[in-house]
């Protein structure tokens, strides 16, 4: 791309700009709790203002130029103040990074543009009918004429209900799969908000119901999920959920501080007066917070790992398959090293209150809830037994784009 474009960019990553909007996102966030729940369009509404969707396409092409050590830290403050905010703009920034490793083709400069004038995009790709992992769709694309029809039934359509523009996988009548780009409103689109998830409630990551949806020609292009040759690999959105995960322990070391600050009664048979003074509570606040700090490095270790093997691609067309393995493996890794211990901090917070804390008005139970969806997502059973057979065996990483 040779225009540049010389509107304000997104706020850089410490400005107090960003850090007001972050601060509403979480304001935002606690008046939706205390009321009962519901959608987090205000923070949508602050994410397209602010262009955050945006913040890694380079200055010169109006973006803010992070790299992705930068974008991860992002992600992390983000989820801090609303887990669900990340999540729904997971396949939005993947789309990013797509359109920047393929800027020279005309579609990937649509979407640029898209992206930054704030558009958000969403993905309606998996179905219940389908095997994870085989990128073959009940879905259907058909031609009508010199335009196409799409039908067929979306679930764990994750931010598609707020989206601007849909990415959906298809077949079409020959059995090839293909990836169709529409408008999130268009006819025949249906968003039905039935995600009843235990945690990330409002990721409305439920069904879309394609009706008949009239799609051009120039709205389709060709299927990218799976890694190849000359393709790299896409671990980011995986490492966005682990980047959410941090997030949510910072919150709950937050909120468990707080708690415990304001508390009033403790045990006569504690360490002290009050309970803010008590060593052992203390502790179990300092083992928070120290897992808050392991998880969060460890997905910014990765982030560095695949910014490595992302900028190999923008200077030189191609991937390096040593740095694309490393970034995928590592985000493997971070998966199968943080499950564990951030799921047994948000149990082992309830250990420094009493049954007060159990309240539903305490909220502490959405952290674990939380970090329990997010951690369901390609289960760890699976991706710790391929990182111990390409430590033992030298073996290859699996060609789906869950690695």
């Amino acid at each position: 791309m040779t225009s540049t474009h010389t509107e304000p960019v997104p706020p850089a990553l410490d400005s107090i700009e960003l850090q007001a909007v972050i601060d509403e996102i979480a304001a935002d966030a606690r008046r939706r709790r205390e009321a009962g729940g519901g959608r987090p369009d205000r923070a949508l509404a602050l994410a397209r203002e602010h262009r955050l969707g945006a913040v890694r396409l380079p200055r010169e092409l109006g973006g803010a130029g992070y790299n992705l050590r930068e974008f991860f830290a992002l992600a992390v403050r983000l989820a801090q103040a609303d887990p669900d905010v990340p999540h729904i703009l997971r396949i939005h920034w993947g789309t990013v990074e797509e359109a920047l490793r393929t800027r020279e083709t005309e579609r990937s400069r649509q979407w640029l543009r898209w992206i930054r004038e704030g558009k958000i995009f969403a993905g309606a790709q998996s179905e219940l009918s389908g095997q994870p992992g085989v990128y073959s769709y009940d879905t259907l694309l058909t031609a009508e004429d010199d335009h196409f029809r799409l039908n067929g039934r979306k679930f764990y359509s994750t931010g598609s209900i707020y989206a601007d523009y849909l990415r959906i996988g298809a077949n079409d009548e020959a059995g090839q799969q293909v990836s169709v780009v529409v408008p999130g409103d268009r006819e025949g689109v249906l968003h039905v908000d039935d995600w009843d998830g235990i945690g990330q409630r409002e990721t409305g990551s439920g069904t879309t119901v394609l009706d008949d949806v009239l799609v051009h020609a120039d709205e389709i292009g060709e299927f990218r999920l799976l890694p190849g040759p000359g393709r790299p690999r896409s671990p980011l959105v995986h490492l966005l959920l682990h980047a959410i995960a941090a997030g949510i322990l910072r919150a709950l070391t937050e909120d468990t501080a707080t708690l415990l600050r304001e508390r009033t009664r403790s045990y006569s048979w504690g360490n002290a007066e009050l309970a803010r003074n008590d060593p052992q509570l203390l502790a179990v606040v300092g083992s928070l917070s120290s897992t808050a700090f392991v998880v969060e490095a460890a997905v910014l270790a990765a982030a560095d790992a695949l910014d490595a093997a992302t900028s190999h691609v923008w200077q030189h067309g191609v991937p390096d398959d040593g740095l694309e393995l490393a970034a995928s493996l590592q985000t493997a890794q971070v998966k199968v090293a943080v499950e564990k211990i951030a799921l047994s901090a948000a149990a082992e917070a309830f250990d420094a209150g009493g049954a007060s804390w159990t309240r539903a008005s305490a909220g502490l139970d959405r952290h674990w809830r939380n970090l329990r969806t997010l951690f369901s997502h390609n289960p760890t059973v699976y991706k710790a037994r391929v990182v111990g057979d390409v430590v033992v065996n030298d073996a290859e990483l699996p060609s789906v784009g869950f690695f």
